[in-house]
């Protein structure tokens, strides 16, 4: 029989229970939506990773404050009040490999301009963020070593805040705000960078680290430490050598914890990976359960239909079809409902992915070969769930198939 004999009885045989063909295919296009909604998030996930990582700038290294225990009360990440200035002038001196660097310290605070306010973060750095972050001003420039030095009461301002302050696209140079009913003199506003590592990198204000300590909190120890390693290459070996020398100036003892963190860009976006990867998994687990249910109701209903077109197996086989004429048929069956359903599946994933992205605002690729994987699946599906009724078809006896009644 030729294949286009075969796919037209094969068709033909679909199209005259149109309702069961289509609740047949219902668990097939389940799951490859669920599949192919499933690849556009994750892709999408990766893609903004990867940007959050560029943002935030080359080689990047952070230092943050740890634990500190006292009386056995832990008081929880960025307690301690070890990290100092001297530990930063130490890394900066000390640490071979190390390009560029920033102490810093943060708070939140009303800023007010006129009769608007706005909270926000209060970000206390140095002069090496803009070239650690590779983030340049908008209008105005950054503050200068001595503005740090002398502790001076100016302020960058981030592109939210100078929207929420002074109005879309405005220039405050010049202007004062008030932090804590201190005024400090606008210098700049940043270039817009948006979201990064899950928060507004445009909702803050900059000043000196040495202002924020020293007007603002009363304190002298550094919250973190930002460093950008000369060379990529170098960036985790740098980063071990900042956690040695740390150790050996807070005098840490062997086996005793770290009272900072030490991290890298890559580390961060790993662990971002993998929770993404972990939950991507189990929703993989959900629709490739989803497929194989639609497997069984095919394999369930191919099985019906060998058993209602009994005698019309056993009349053709009479007239000459061979077994593999029959089975080859009821696997086209099998296969025919698995693309179809895979098709519609693979057009409802598109679907869904993009409603998706506009709902969470969350952006949704679907890469070409998750297209292929998605067919692939599906006719990997109908051929394992219809080999069996399709073989159990070309075994029937030709002379009991034409008594069947």
């Amino acid at each position: 029989m030729s294949p286009v004999m075969t796919f037209r009885i094969a068709f033909k045989a679909l199209g005259r229970n149109k309702m069961r063909t289509a609740l047949t295919m219902l668990g097939m296009i389940i799951g490859v939506s669920a599949v192919i909604t499933l690849v556009a998030m994750g892709h999408g996930a990766t893609s903004v990773i990867e940007d959050q990582i560029k943002g935030a700038g080359t080689n990047m290294i952070t230092v943050n404050a740890g634990n500190f225990t006292q009386g056995g009360a832990r008081g929880g990440s960025g307690s301690a009040t070890s990290l100092t200035v001297e530990d930063a002038d130490a890394i900066r001196e000390e640490v071979p490999g190390v390009q560029y660097l920033s102490a810093g310290v943060q708070n939140r605070y009303q800023v007010v301009a006129g009769n608007q306010n706005w909270f926000t973060r209060i970000q206390g750095t140095d002069v090496d963020l803009p070239l650690i972050r590779a983030w340049p001003t908008r209008t105005g420039t950054f503050f200068s070593p001595q503005d740090v030095t002398s502790a001076a009461k100016v302020a960058v301002l981030g592109n939210t805040v100078n929207t929420q302050l002074f109005g879309e696209g405005e220039d405050p140079v010049g202007q004062i705000v008030r932090i804590r009913n201190q005024p400090f003199r606008v210098i700049g506003v940043l270039a817009s960078k948006g979201q990064g590592m899950g928060e507004d990198n445009d909702d803050q204000v900059l000043v000196p680290y040495t202002t924020l300590q020293k007007k603002l909190m009363g304190t002298t120890h550094l919250q973190n430490i930002t460093i950008s390693a000369a060379s990529a290459t170098e960036t985790s070996k740098t980063a071990d050598a900042i956690a040695v020398l740390l150790r050996s100036r807070h005098q840490i003892v062997p086996g005793q914890d770290d009272d900072f963190m030490v991290r890298t860009q890559e580390e961060m976006a790993d662990l971002r990976t993998q929770a993404m990867g972990t939950m991507t998994t189990l929703l993989a687990g959900i629709a490739g359960v989803s497929l194989i249910v639609g497997g069984i109701g095919i394999m369930n209903i191919m099985l019906v239909s060998v058993t209602e077109r009994t005698r019309e197996i056993g009349l053709r086989m009479a007239i000459g079809a061979k077994g593999r004429d029959v089975l080859l048929q009821f696997l086209v069956e099998a296969i025919s409902l698995s693309l179809l359903g895979g098709g519609v599946g693979i057009a409802l994933g598109f679907g869904i992915a993009e409603g998706m992205s506009r709902w969470m605002s969350w952006p949704a690729e679907v890469p070409p070969d998750a297209v292929f994987m998605a067919f692939g699946f599906a006719a990997a599906t109908g051929i394992f769930f219809g080999f069996y009724p399709a073989q159990k078809a070309a075994r029937l006896d030709p002379i009991d198939a034409l008594r069947f009644e």
